[in-house]
């Protein structure tokens, strides 16, 4: 047991506070950038984990009360904090086996919140070993160190994360570890009786140098940068990048989690289903009934009503209502393994060549199919579905009757709103539609205020709310520049403050076109640029009906007129907003040598951005292959690094190499597993590794290496004389 561990001091005990404080400088980016809450828990984790180390705590009571704090975490943070009522544990360890599956099947979206807590939690626990196992066997953290100062100065450059407190207290706290470990390794090395004097004689000087060091470094002058910010260089390889006040850019693509909606995205054209269609229309996925201020969460949140049934029986989703003679069908191949069903608005039927049971969420609408009782998408199937047509004396006529308890029940569902939301929101819905009698003629109303009144289609330039500030205000109000979460958010809360019941949805548009089959479908490819959101609203005997705010978008739903002639909900042309070109700066004319300096930068520019985007693929696995590599040449270092030596020092024929060569001869004998014990003489070492050997070259060499280390010379020709012995050693150690 080292010195460390049995010491637990006031240096010791600055040690541990010092790692908290490297810990925790992870843990505050994380609650800024991510949708990660309740922070403090997991800094009390951590807090807890390294004072146990600090006072010795048998691991087995450690792991015990470390197990016992993540189930109580989870309990409260997740389950009402029914802590102490045991009926949460059965049902989070049912949510634990079925994230499982969905782990084991790459299904990393459809991991519950629960889950990705207990994962979260793990995590910790195995950070928190690594640096109690760096204090007090290897007493060296500077690896820990250098990874800290890359991770704050990385997200610090690409984030809206500000490190610059944060570096300052990362470099303080490291520097104070690396030199009290500095001192046990000296103190063990050269075996000092214990004592605060030579721990004061070596503390102080330290304290005062970090403290100089940083206090002339916080307020010195700082020079301009030399080099060019390369942030913008590398967010030009990107088409879809964007920023927005600092912030970072999105991936387009279906997620389950809508809490926080907001700033930029990504385009993303990787195929996620192919579709057989009779008719084009919108593939829903789920929809969300609870407005935060920031986004949408479901009203039962982690433990929603399911519901099981069978392909053979209609998913007991209700749509609309009415008897439609007309009932099509589409066809899905699936390319992504989301395990969840697209369908179409008013699915009938779900039909698979294999048997699969199908799980319904009864709050979002959410369909998850299940193989063998786990979650997996089949990798065909065709829903049948009736078309959607709504006629507008039915839609102007609805109205919530008094004894009409379903109505009323979805109506105190769907009006739900923040009780801070800003009076305003109402104010611009009254005054959109004043004068306008039914629900229909209102949210018609809401619906076309966004085709106008200066909102623009963007996907770049988009805002995420400040913490005292509500996501619809910031859009309607301020920006007036989104995209489809903004515009159909908006419509959605305007809707409800006018006492209209309205639901927020998602999942895909229809799709970009291929070609069209003999038989007279037509199939479209689903690509993640697919994915959208638009709102549904209630209307009293008639059903839900898909309204479509967003600018450029058409969902295809018609409504009757009392002619029984169609008219389709969005007559746009536009299928598909495109994001807006940015406006370039009037560039002033150039000398001709200048011209052509800009001209080929930005020629190797578009070539470097064309070679990226085609193969990104490539380039990243030559990545991983070559850190794979460098991580098993690495692994196995000892078996080479004895011919790199010979190689090195085969040149080197003057005596003054020979210490060189000796103290790296030790250094691998080390990793061959020979350690040299606190304490122990050169000498004594030497006699070790010749019995373990069975030769004397050991002895020779460090005969040679004592001679040098009390006369300070050689005599003229031992490096000549010994290399053959070195060479001998250093062979036998690979």
């Amino acid at each position: 047991m080292s010195d460390l561990q049995k010491k637990r001091g006031t240096a010791s005990f600055s040690l541990y506070a010092l790692s908290f404080v490297l810990l925790w400088e992870w843990l505050r980016p994380v609650q800024q950038l991510t949708e990660t809450g309740h922070i403090g828990t997991f800094l009390g984790f951590v807090f807890m984990s390294l004072s146990l180390s600090f006072l010795g705590v048998w691991s087995v009571l450690a792991s015990l009360a470390k197990m016992i704090y993540i189930l109580y975490s989870i309990a409260k943070i997740h389950y009402q904090g029914q802590v102490f009522n045991l009926s949460w544990l059965g049902l989070f360890l049912e949510d634990a086996q079925a994230n499982l599956g969905a782990v084991w099947n790459g299904q990393w979206a459809e991991m519950s919140n629960p889950f990705r807590t207990l994962l979260f939690f793990i995590l910790i626990w195995l950070v928190t070993y690594l640096i109690d196992y760096w204090l007090l066997n290897r007493k060296r953290i500077l690896l820990f160190f250098l990874m800290t100062v890359v991770f704050i100065t990385v997200i610090d450059t690409f984030t809206a994360y500000k490190g610059d407190a944060a570096i300052l207290r990362v470099v303080v706290a490291g520097f104070a570890i690396l030199g009290l470990l500095a001192f046990y390794r000296l103190a063990e090395k050269e075996r000092l009786p214990s004592g605060h004097l030579h721990a004061r004689k070596w503390i102080i000087p330290l304290v005062v140098m970090i403290a100089g060091s940083t206090l002339i470094a916080w307020t010195a002058p700082k020079a301009n940068p030399i080099w060019p910010d390369p942030v913008p260089f590398i967010q030009s390889m990107n088409d879809g990048s964007g920023t927005e006040q600092g912030g970072t850019a999105k991936r387009v693509g279906y997620g389950s989690n809508d809490s926080s909606l907001g700033g930029p995205f990504v385009g993303d054209d990787s195929l996620v289903f192919t579709a057989e269609v009779e008719e084009r229309h919108y593939w829903k996925v789920e929809t969300k009934d609870v407005y935060t201020g920031k986004g949408w969460v479901s009203t039962k949140g982690e433990h929603p009503s399911h519901l099981e049934f069978s392909g053979e029986t209609p998913p007991p989703i209700m749509s609309f209502y009415g008897n439609q003679d007309e009932v099509l069908r589409s066809t899905v191949h699936n390319e992504v393994d989301y395990a969840h069903i697209q369908y179409p608005h008013g699915v009938r039927k779900i039909v698979t060549d294999e048997f699969y049971l199908y799980r319904l969420n009864r709050q979002t609408g959410k369909i998850t199919s299940l193989k063998d009782f786990e979650p997996e998408a089949p990798a065909s199937y065709t829903v049948e579905y009736e078309k959607p047509a709504f006629r507008v004396k039915d839609l102007q006529d609805s109205s919530v009757e008094d004894d009409d308890e379903y109505a009323h029940s979805i109506h105190n569902t769907y009006t739900q709103l923040p009780e801070d939301l800003p009076p305003a929101i109402r104010e611009l819905a009254l005054e959109v539609t004043d004068g306008l009698e039914t629900w229909y003629e209102k949210a018609q109303a809401v619906e076309k205020y966004f085709r106008n009144n200066g909102f623009v289609y963007d996907q770049v330039d988009v805002a995420i709310p400040e913490e005292d500030e509500d996501y619809v205000a910031q859009f309607l109000f301020e920006t007036k520049r989104g995209y489809c979460d903004n515009f159909s958010t908006s419509m959605a809360v305007m809707l409800r403050t006018l006492d209209i019941p309205a639901r927020w949805v998602k999942g895909y548009t229809d799709g970009e076109y291929v070609e069209t089959l003999e038989s007279g479908t037509r199939v479209y490819e689903v690509t993640n640029n697919n994915a959208h959101s638009w709102v549904e609203v209630y209307f009293p005997e008639v059903g839900w009906v898909p309204f479509e705010p967003t600018q450029g978008f058409s969902n295809n739903v018609v409504f009757q007129t009392e002619e029984n002639s169609e008219v389709p909900a969005d007559t746009e042309e536009t299928e598909e907003a495109a994001a807006p070109v940015p406006l370039q700066p009037e560039r002033e004319e150039l000398e001709p040598e200048a011209a052509s300096a800009a001209g080929s930068q930005d020629g190797w520019r578009k070539s470097a951005k064309s070679f990226l985007a085609n193969n990104w693929k490539t380039f990243f696995g030559m990545i991983v292959l070559l850190a794979g590599a460098a991580a098993l040449a690495y692994w196995k270092r000892g078996k080479w690094l004895p011919f790199y030596y010979i190689l090195l020092f085969k040149l080197r024929k003057k005596d003054e190499h020979f210490p060189a060569a000796y103290l790296a001869l030790l250094a691998q004998l080390e990793r061959y597993g020979l350690r040299r014990r606190p304490g122990q003489t050169l000498r004594e070492y030497a006699w070790e590794v010749d019995q373990f050997f069975s030769s004397r070259e050991m002895r020779r060499l460090t005969d040679c290496y004592e001679q040098f280390l009390y006369r300070g010379t050689l005599a003229e020709g031992t490096w000549q004389k010994s290399r053959e012995a070195w060479e001998y050693m250093i062979k036998k150690a690979g």
